[in-house]
């Protein structure tokens, strides 16, 4: 969709996060748009290392998940602007027209949620707390994977993932997998 848009531009395409980066290496880009859910690594903790590898690189987010899920974090890691793919082709093609001039792109529900942040009128939920890999933990258990397959799929051991469900778990003030279930139903972190 984004071709007929742009005559002449280059365009790439990488199925997970170790071809984004290799692709990040051989080719110079002028704009990145980025899914969030990608194999290997969340698109969150990729974005990081996008933007130590090449920080002046603009990064579009375009997701499937809710601006409530992702949109801040991937601001906060370095992205230029978020768009989920439900909106109107018209509003993608503002929003990479907006990161390629040097500009910011949110909706304006994401703006609001800055502005309150920014004056320190929002309290942040437990969730918004947890670090990158363990947000993207907390999906992978809510989903009812296994440590074993979690481990694999984040590039870790299952010790890690132990590790990383128990500090989570205390953040959020919860006991068990169960409560961490629930209190992804409760706040729609689920899809």
């Amino acid at each position: 969709m984004l071709i007929h848009h742009f005559p002449g531009a280059r365009f790439g395409e990488a199925g997970d996060a170790k071809e984004t980066l290799d692709q990040l290496w051989k080719t110079r880009w002028d704009i990145l748009v980025l899914e969030i859910s990608m194999p290997g690594t969340s698109g969150v903790e990729i974005l990081a290392h996008i933007k130590e590898a090449q920080p002046k690189l603009p990064v579009l987010v375009l997701s499937m998940h809710s601006e409530d899920r992702y949109a801040l974090r991937s601001l906060e890691a370095g992205a230029a602007g978020y768009v989920t793919k439900d909106r109107a082709l018209a509003e993608l093609l503002a929003a990479v027209e907006t990161v390629l001039a040097g500009g910011k792109y949110v909706s304006n529900a994401v703006a609001e949620k800055l502005a309150g942040r920014r004056s320190g009128r929002v309290l942040k939920l437990p969730h918004e707390r947890l670090s990158n890999r363990e947000y993207a933990l907390l999906r992978l258990l809510v989903a009812g994977n296994p440590a074993k397959i979690i481990a694999r799929e984040l590039s870790v051991s299952p010790q890690t993932i132990s590790t990383h469900r128990t500090r989570m778990l205390k953040k959020l003030g919860l006991r068990s997998t169960t409560e961490l279930i629930r209190y992804a139903i409760e706040n729609q972190l689920v899809d």
